[in-house]
């Protein structure tokens, strides 16, 4: 794909947010037993992504991103991946509905472990000792042993990646994904309130739909479109040993994969043109993301853009942005503007999370839900205001009855966030404000929809 380029290059070029082992021997042995492993995706899925991405690009669908901030190996259990997975397929089904286009659904599922952090190192009472990075790298207890960092964890990530990679595809091909089971995907404590009246609402429109196509003999049992899902895995590719270790060559195109998840991303403190991890993207053949911050001019953006995808090859680059509530309408019109004045075929989507985190009088990290949906707002309103095309959302969010964002039809307050504050890093929308997020870029979907029928393009006559 590029020239010059091998698994290994990005070891000449400086490399931030990565851990220091105290042991390169040990660290050689992870990695050397990794690039052994099987793959945990394969190239021919990642080319299926590929093309439903580009279909994003050119405005025929809509990306639907969202997970766990961190996964952990404290809370790995099958309910937790069944019910964030239920979560998202909720949400896409509100958002296929509205837009009348497919939802492509990746998840930040199978391989999310590792995180950047602000800082090298953390002090409490005086002890400095190195920051967690994710249960990939250290352990959480304030300790010298649990924070010195361990590449048998990478090992361990690997294996528990295959294990909820495994999970996943039994929910998608499996029957559980069935659009005749649309009722039962909700959760109890989602059982009630504005967001499951609208959604029950929703579901009993579908279950009429199911019976009309029914009478005419399309069937889930008939239809595989109806009864299963297509869904794809994504993290960020922050520890490159092991994302090196997890690159291969496909055999029928001969390009190289990174088969540790379908899509990887490239994170804002990580976006350096000259740097190991945009010089390690830049080679590999899967849909890659680019964190794209309100610090970034649009020279940098499109400098980056045409290392990452110099054939300018649509659905092969999504731009996540991550402005903030106050930002978003005074730096992304500038971006979005020079990147199609340019030509540039990408999928730009919101990250609505990262730019809004706070933290509480109650002493916790925070979200509040409503600068969540204003940058949701603001974001599809420069798109509409530049004539592109508002391509996703990227949600970090769980199906776990978690107390970490404030605000929403919940009402979580400050006071509130210690009840059911579990995550690893950072707060994560529970799945009541994931729907009600969902419904609120269904209204805006659906506008869009009924404007594009009201006012049809125009085609000039043929000469």
């Amino acid at each position: 794909m590029s020239g010059n380029w091998s698994p290994e290059s990005w070891r000449d070029k400086p490399v931030i947010q990565v851990p220091e082992y105290p042991d390169s021997i040990a660290v050689e042995a992870a990695e050397s037993k990794l690039s052994r492993y099987p793959p945990l995706v394969f190239a021919g899925e990642a080319r299926k992504l590929h093309a439903q991405l580009s279909d994003v690009a050119e405005g025929r669908a809509f990306l639907l991103q969202g997970g766990d901030c961190a996964e952990s190996f404290a809370e790995f259990h099958p309910n937790y991946i069944r019910d964030t997975f239920r979560v998202l397929l909720q949400m896409a089904v509100v958002l296929t509905f509205a837009s009348g286009k497919p939802v492509v659904k990746i998840g930040r599922l199978a391989g999310q472990f590792a995180k950047p952090r602000s800082s090298d190192v953390e002090e409490q009472d005086g002890i400095t000792l190195p920051s967690y990075r994710g249960d990939m790298v250290n352990d959480m207890e304030f300790t010298g042993e649990a924070r010195t960092p361990d590449p048998e964890r990478m090992v361990q990530v690997y294996n528990q990646s295959a294990a909820t990679l495994n999970l996943l595809r039994a929910f998608a091909q499996g029957g559980y994904a069935n659009l005749e089971e649309v009722h039962r995907w909700n959760l109890e404590f989602v059982s009630s309130g504005e967001q499951a009246r609208k959604y029950a609402e929703l579901a009993d429109r579908i279950d009429e739909a199911m019976t009309f196509m029914a009478a005419c003999g399309l069937t889930p049992n008939a239809a595989p479109q109806l009864r299963e899902t297509d869904f794809y895995t994504s993290h960020e590719a922050l520890l490159l040993g092991y994302e090196q270790a997890m690159t291969r060559v496909d055999s029928t195109s001969g390009d190289w994969y990174d088969t540790s998840a379908h899509m990887l991303w490239i994170g804002d403190r990580t976006r350096q043109l000259d740097g190991g991890h945009v010089e390690f993207l830049r080679g590999i053949a899967n849909p890659i993301g680019l964190k794209t911050g309100p610090t970034q001019t649009p020279d940098e953006l499109l400098k980056v853009i045409d290392a990452l995808n110099p054939d300018n090859d649509p659905g092969r680059l999504v731009l996540i942005s991550r402005m903030g509530h106050e930002k978003v309408e005074q730096t992304l019109p500038n971006l979005v503007r020079a990147v199609a004045n340019e030509g540039k075929k990408v999928v730009w989507t919101c990250d609505p999370m990262h730019g809004n985190t706070i933290k509480a009088k109650s002493g916790f990290k925070t979200r509040p839900f409503d600068q969540i949906l204003q940058e949701v707002r603001g974001f599809f309103a420069v798109h509409e205001a530049e004539g592109t095309h508002a391509g996703g959302v990227h949600i970090e969010l769980t199906g776990q009855n978690v107390t970490e964002c404030t605000g929403g039809a919940q009402e979580i307050t400050d006071e509130g966030l210690s009840a059911r504050y579990h995550t690893h890093c950072d707060p994560r929308l529970n799945a009541s404000q994931s729907l009600e997020l969902a419904f609120l870029v269904g209204e805006h979907l659906k506008a869009k929809r009924d404007s594009e029928r009201n006012d049809p393009p125009k085609y000039e006559a043929a000469e």
